[in-house]
């Protein structure tokens, strides 16, 4: 996926950065062909594979250049997932990779990095479809059961994970979607829906975050995208930057029962076990799919995308959320 965010760097930069993490003894041969390639499929961060002097396989991840205007939540992502990266391995048995070495000194690159074991697997968002129904329904309870374990990490506060935090989560909520709704009016961001209505809906149905009451780990971007597998088991979950403490039933799993394009969730919520939700749930997760909707439109002027597939997606998945409001002003 192209985004103006990749920040890509030059091949005498890369072998410096090896050097740093690695010593000087692995840095592969500049003759040495395909010893790095690109790994195309984020769409966020650059990732690159990288083949060291002794054989072995590693990522490199670079976070945005520091002159591309981001949204609002998306300020300081790599140190959101070298934070989660360090929670889910000390607390769950949840495979993420380990961090062979992080750098946020921005003086060999102008933003932080950091290196972490190759994994030898399919992504699950690109062989899903060759694989049987009942292995993808395998993968999928699978992904339930370990969104559910990463939600058991308790947290001192809502919101981010390195604080400060908000005492309730209507307050954190209501900032984060706050902070969406700003980031689109910057941009003059056309919804297909006036801001000021899409602010009246979410006030009209805020009594229903106060239920939540205590701050729980969330994974947020926990789709198949996001897992590698290999014969037929999960292996690693990958990209951990949009982590916060929250209310699990926020999890990217849940929205499915919303939105039946992003597909059936019957299998995440058997590995989750969450019972049928009651109806002050039902309207946190619309809530919840109104804010990921949001960002999935608004997030495409910031990316810098000439396709406008996920824009037009996005914006009729508003339409329908819209409507599960009983709204259908424009």
């Amino acid at each position: 996926m192209e985004s103006i965010t990749k920040n890509r760097q030059s091949p005498e930069t890369l072998r410096a950065m090896i050097a740093r993490a690695y010593g000087a003894d692995q840095v592969p041969d500049a003759e040495s062909p395909d010893w790095v390639s690109e790994l195309g499929h984020g769409w966020f961060n650059v990732a690159y594979r990288i083949r060291l002097r002794d054989g072995r396989q590693v990522v490199l991840k670079i976070a945005p250049p520091p002159h591309i205007e981001v949204m609002t939540y998306e300020r300081g992502a790599m140190g959101i997932e070298l934070a989660a990266l360090d929670l889910i391995g000390k607390h769950t048995s949840v495979p993420v990779p380990t961090v062979d070495f992080a750098d946020r000194g921005h003086d060999l690159c102008d933003a932080d990095y950091f290196f972490m074991p190759y994994v030898d697997a399919g992504n699950l968002g690109i062989v899903k479809d060759t694989l049987a129904p009942h292995e993808v329904d395998a993968c999928n309870e699978a992904i339930g059961a370990a969104t559910r374990e990463l939600n058991g990490i308790r947290g001192p506060a809502f919101g981010p994970l390195a604080g400060p935090g908000d005492p309730t989560w209507r307050a954190c909520f209501l900032r984060m979607i706050g902070d969406v709704l700003r980031d689109g009016e910057r941009r003059a961001v056309d919804l297909g829906y006036r801001y000021d209505l899409v602010r009246d809906v979410i006030a009209a149905h805020a009594d229903s975050l106060d239920e939540v009451t205590e701050p729980r780990f969330v994974e947020w971007d926990l789709w198949d995208s996001n897992v590698m597998v290999r014969d037929g088991r999960i292996v690693c979950v990958i990209d951990h930057e949009r982590a916060f403490y929250g209310d699990p039933l926020i999890e990217a799993g849940f929205t499915g029962i919303d939105l039946a394009a992003v597909g059936d969730p019957t299998a995440f919520l058997r590995g989750y076990g969450h019972a049928e939700l009651t109806d002050t749930e039902r309207t946190r997760r619309r809530l919840y799919t109104l804010y990921l909707v949001l960002i999935m439109i608004i997030e495409t002027d910031y990316r810098g995308h000439t396709d406008t597939a996920q824009y037009d997606w996005a914006r009729e998945r508003l339409h329908e959320v819209i409507a599960l409001f009983g709204e259908d002003r424009r």
